[in-house]
């Protein structure tokens, strides 16, 4: 990124604020996207756990398989989800609250007796599934915010804080340079002045 200046003391202190203003800020985004970092790692972590739990039900209850086509699916339904945010490290995530389920009553003497064991499955199931999908949610939400923290890292460390410092340089340079030319012209005014003067003086009479 090219820095827009001029080669004078006004521009001089503007670009050292802008300067001290990034150098100020980067400590703070390199602890939050260190931050995010942990967070993103947690909620993988945590949707990965609740995918293979999931699974391993699934697995433990594969022996029921050929039942589930008997099983009458308007038993059990999810009525809502309950999810409230939290904020992590300035970016809102979802927190899963509470699952409501509507049950529709059965024939406890007609009914195959698994029933219950069914519909005791199904809500374990539908828990984990949904746990997974909020803490991947949470994780998605949560690396976004660390690549473009990284990307803002970037930026100043590699662009920004290095061309405000070359910038910087090159006005005090120019600076340095037309104050020695100022001098050195005033040098020569007052050597020609002098020896003009010095050639005015009238010669005493012999």
């Amino acid at each position: 990124m090219a820095i827009k200046f001029q080669y004078n003391k006004t521009s001089l202190g503007e670009l050292n604020k802008q300067l001290k203003i990034r150098k100020n800020a980067l400590p703070t985004i390199k602890s939050k996207e260190s931050a995010l970092r942990s967070e993103v790692k947690r909620a993988k972590d945590s949707a990965l756990a609740f995918r293979k739990e999931l699974d391993e039900l699934i697995a433990a209850y594969d022996y029921m398989v050929q039942l589930w086509g008997e099983f009458d699916c308007d038993l059990i339904r999810i009525v809502d989800v309950e999810l409230t945010t939290q904020k992590i490290a300035g970016v809102r995530i979802p927190i899963l609250n509470d699952i409501a389920y509507e049950e529709k009553p059965y024939d406890l003497f007609s009914a195959p007796v698994w029933y219950a064991e069914g519909i005791k499955v199904l809500k374990q199931m539908s828990r984990l599934g949904i746990e997974f999908e909020v803490f991947n949610r949470k994780m998605e939400l949560l690396d976004y915010a660390r690549r473009k923290t990284t990307q803002k890292v970037n930026l100043y460390e590699k662009v920004q804080i290095p061309g405000y410092e070359d910038a910087i340089r090159k006005i005090k340079r120019f600076m340095e340079d037309e104050e020695n030319l100022s001098k050195s012209a005033q040098k020569i005014v007052k050597t020609r002045q002098a020896q003009a003067e010095a050639m005015e003086e009238p010669k005493d009479d012999q």
